[in-house]
């Protein structure tokens, strides 16, 4: 197959870097365009309205990731955090970009993910994807859901830890916030998903479709 165009959806700053930022890094690697959409400017408030992050703080981290995963283009999204929607205007947003960058595969949110903005990206993305002939869904949280993620699809990350891990640590307000419990839970997260696969380090997807 040829050079893939890869899309990676997320609904913050930092989603994508935590999902799929290793098999990012990979495709690089390998000669594929990485384009990475965020659909939300990111900034964020404690339940107590206490600013986490602004905007532009939350933009200037998610450029300097994006910088090191290696990716293409970032594309900015201007939906409110915890406002986003199951709408057309998301849908449609997604589907252009699939079709001006002919996307060939696409990262997204898991389906089953009972963050508020991360279920309707999930959705909007396999509507708006649907023509898409590759699309995995990654988890980028520790929530509990009801749902089991039936995580089968197994991608090497070893060799891209060390980068993965830096493009996380690039989104210094949310590691203010976490402290080491992020960069803990998600290397702890690769060490297991590799230990089954027999590798060091690996991200796991559920496959919603993959054509060869």
């Amino acid at each position: 197959m040829h050079d893939l165009n890869v899309l990676a959806i997320g609904a913050h700053f930092d989603d994508v870097e935590l999902g799929c930022g290793g098999a990012l890094a990979k495709h690089k690697s390998r000669g594929d365009k990485v384009f990475v959409y965020v659909a939300t400017d990111s900034e964020y408030y404690t339940p107590d309205r206490t600013l986490v992050r602004g905007n532009e703080t939350a933009r200037a981290e998610g450029e300097e990731a994006v910088r090191i995963l290696g990716a293409d283009e970032l594309i900015c999204g201007s939906f409110k955090t915890l406002e986003v929607e199951f709408t057309d205007p998301l849908n449609v947003e997604i589907l252009r970009i699939v079709e001006q960058k002919k996307i060939d595969m696409v990262y997204t949110h898991w389906i089953g993910d009972v963050h508020h903005d991360h279920h309707a990206i999930a959705k909007a993305s396999l509507h708006a994807c649907r023509h898409v002939p590759r699309l995995l869904m990654f988890r980028s949280n520790w929530y509990h859901s009801p749902t089991d993620f039936r995580g089968t699809f197994f991608v090497d990350i070893t060799d891209y830890w060390d980068i993965k891990e830096r493009a996380i640590r690039a989104h210094r307000s949310e590691i203010a916030r976490t402290h080491e419990r992020w960069i803990a839970f998600f290397r702890h997260e690769a060490e297991n998903a590799g230990q089954r696969m027999g590798v060091r380090f690996a991200e796991v997807y559920e496959v919603v479709k993959w054509i060869e």
